[in-house]
């Protein structure tokens, strides 16, 4: 049914899977399992469905998430977040756009999963405390608590520094004339000389790095010379990824990877490479993200 509650607010309860989550596939599970439940409810007795939905669906995310953390301990190489296609709109919200960056989906990683959800439910979602402690089975007061503890914890790996759109946009242009080109110079010159390199190839892919690469000379060199050990035609085509500007890889016309970035003073402090092609099946449909 079109009027469904569940069916109406798909795309946040996607939202939220996935934030918590990091892997679209994962909250797929958790949605069903979430849509489930709801089919046996009497619907009746639900007076916030929206509110009801997000707690169904963040308690089965909070299971998902213990088992992912032992899935991911024996994890070849760097784990990122699964990439997903969006539309530019997705950027107009800015919060929402910054909470579901590849570069803020990594800092989550570092939470427990308890934090992790109290940190999303709250920041991003802005669900009042009393609901998220019964999501979680905590007090108001502990959720108050944790939301304080978790945003610190956020706050002091991800500093925020506001990018505008244009910029961001300007800044990945360059990176891919310049990777299209084979320019050296030109790719050197839009690095942050500190910049960090972390790429995700899950074991499966060779030539990604299996620990972050650190420096603009280190990593223009690794690239370029990656990628002329290829032997094949690579091109990177800009696109949006997870609300952000970003690139599209593709080796003889096969998609290859995304890249996604941090931009800062107008040059790219940190790369983020995801080429592991399990993680690739969400870069040909924008996904919708809502909140």
């Amino acid at each position: 049914m079109t009027d469904d509650p569940f069916v109406a607010h798909r795309g946040l309860l996607f939202t939220v899977a996935y934030e918590l989550l990091g892997s679209a596939a994962d909250a797929e599970d958790v949605l069903q399992e979430s849509w489930l439940r709801w089919s046996t409810v009497d619907r009746a007795e639900v007076h916030e469905p929206r509110a009801y939905l997000v707690r169904i669906v963040t308690r089965q995310a909070l299971n998902h998430l213990r088992t992912l953390a032992r899935r991911r301990e024996s994890y070849v190489g760097e784990w990122l977040p699964e990439p997903l296609l969006t539309s530019p709109d997705v950027a107009d919200d800015v919060e929402l756009a910054e909470s579901v960056s590849i570069a803020m989906l990594t800092v989550l990683e570092t939470l427990a999963p308890t934090e992790r959800a109290v940190f999303v439910l709250r920041e991003v979602f802005d669900v009042p405390y009393d609901e998220i402690a019964e999501a979680i089975g905590k007090s108001t007061a502990a959720v108050r608590q944790v939301a304080h503890r978790a945003k610190e914890h956020v706050a002091a790996r991800r500093p925020r520094v506001a990018v505008d759109r244009a910029e961001q946009e300007a800044v990945v242009a360059r990176f891919v004339a310049a990777v299209n080109s084979g320019d050296l110079q030109g790719l050197m010159d839009v690095l942050a000389p500190d910049v960090v390199s972390v790429a995700d190839g899950g074991g499966k892919v060779r030539g990604a790095a299996l620990r972050p690469i650190v420096g603009a000379d280190k990593i223009a060199r690794y690239l370029l010379g990656g990628l002329a050990k290829l032997g094949l035609p690579f091109e990177a085509r800009p696109t949006w990824v997870n609300g952000h500007p970003a690139i599209r890889g593709e080796v003889d016309g096969a998609l290859a990877g995304a890249i996604c970035f941090e931009v800062e003073g107008g040059r790219i402090t940190r790369i983020f490479s995801i080429a592991n092609p399990d993680k690739l099946g969400r870069l040909d449909e924008a996904a919708e993200l809502t909140r």
